[in-house]
This record gives C-alpha cells, structure tokens and sequence, in this order.
C-alpha cells in the first residue's frame, strides 16, 4: 500500500536514517518506560522506537491512510496507535512517560504547550521543528526570538538544540530547515503565583512586545506597582526569573 502526502496536516516525511537514529540516541541518554511518538507519518522514526526494549509505546497519528499503513506494516503496532490528533487526547499513561516526534509543523507550538500541560508527567521531550520554531524554544532574553514560547517552555524545563536537519532529508522537502531540540524537565523550576497567571503575563507583554512593558501590561496590575523602574524595559529584556517574580504581583 502506498500513501499520500497531505499538505493540510503539514506532512513532510523523513527518509534519512542517520537521523532518526540520532534521536534516538538522544532519546537513550535519560531513562523512561513508557514513550509517546507524536505524527510518526509513514514510520520512518517509528521502525526505529520499536527495537527498543522493555519499553511501554504507543503512537498518535490523525491520518486514518496513515494509522492503515503503519498497522500492515508494523505488526507490532496493534492497539498501540491513538487516531487522533494529539491536541485533543488525555496523557496517555499513568505515570510518567518520554515524548518523541518529527512534529507536524503546522501544530508544532500547539504541541509544546500540550507537553507543558502535561509536564508533571514529562520529564524528556526530543522533537523535530522548523528550525525557526527551535531556535525561539531555545532562545535568550535580549535576542529577537526570545518569546511566549521561549519564556514558557524554559520556565519548566532545560532546553537544548541539538542538531540542524536539511531539507533534503525530507520527502517532499520543505522550503526551511529543520532543527532537533530537548526539553529535560527542571528539578527547581522558577516559582510563580500559578500556571495561569505566568501564561496570561508572559502572553500579554509580547503581545505588545514593541512596548514599554508598562503600557503592555498596565491592566493586569495596581497603578502604585507600575512605577518599578522593571516596567521600562521591554518583555524581551525581562528573564524567566523576572517573569515569574511579577506572577505574585498581578491583580
């Protein structure tokens, strides 16, 4: 059976083996039992994740041809695929569990803030992005890319870019580069007021990131409070550390 590539659920599928096998050998470097492979397409990662051992797997994929394919394919598969999109699943296990992927680029940051929802049971997360979607998880405050994802992805979890993919690596190929990057999850993360009001804060100054963050934030706290010579900066010269300090602070 062969299938078709559907440029409406972003596909572009790995052909280089070299790189799987990369990620999976970042992927051996933590322990876990239990893996979750995001969009595993036609199995070019997949074949690779089913040899290893006495690991609990299992896979989600929203293209029924593809759930169709790597079934006849992939035997060992059977009751291991959830058809579904993973935005819309519960974690699937109990306890904690790794997750892996060549992300759907058209989802990739909708996937990230997935992982953050389930991050108490997240400890590792190795996934391929558009190179430009990695670099803004990865990236520093005072830089252009640093972010909403930057700043919300860091909060919890060690970042790492670990290497570049070219896009001849893919079939079709897309148009940018591709980069692999690890989350490992912080044994101290930074203390905040709560989830909510890190996101709401972090959303709202960048939303106006050419501000004085001030004038950005200005309606989520006491007039009085305002006057912190913090609020002349702009939300991308503010650490994750001065983020979460003005959580306690909102209204």
């Amino acid at each position: 059976m062969q299938y078709t590539l559907k440029k409406s659920l972003g596909q572009h599928f790995l052909k280089e083996e070299w790189v799987c096998r990369k990620m999976v050998e970042a992927l051996q470097e933590d322990p876990f039992q239990q893996l979750l492979e995001v969009g595993p397409g036609a199995g070019a990662l997949t074949r690779f994740l089913l040899q290893l051992e006495n690991i609990s797997f299992k896979a989600v994929e929203l293209d029924e041809e593809k759930v169709v394919y790597l079934q006849q394919h992939y035997p060992a598969l059977q009751g291991s695929i959830i058809h579904e999109s993973i935005l819309d699943i519960a974690a699937p296990f109990d306890g904690t569990f790794t997750v892996v992927g060549n992300f759907p680029y058209n989802i990739s940051s909708q996937i990230l803030f997935k992982v953050l929802d389930w991050k108490m049971q997240v400890p590792v997360m190795i996934g391929m992005f558009q190179k430009e979607v990695a670099q803004r998880v990865v990236s520093k405050p005072g830089t252009k890319v640093y972010g909403i994802l930057s700043v919300l992805v860091q909060a919890y979890y060690d970042v790492e870019y670990l290497f570049d993919v070219s896009p001849g690596c893919f079939n079709p190929p897309p148009k940018v580069m591709s980069g692999v990057i690890r989350l490992r999850r912080k044994e101290n993360p930074v203390q905040t007021a709560s989830d909510k009001k890190l996101s709401l804060l972090v959303k709202t100054a960048f939303n106006q990131r050419r501000k004085m963050l001030r004038n950005a934030v200005k309606s989520l706290f006491e007039e009085s409070f305002l006057q912190d010579p913090l609020f002349d900066k702009r939300a991308e010269q503010l650490s994750i550390e001065d983020f979460a300090a003005l959580s306690f602070q909102m209204k």
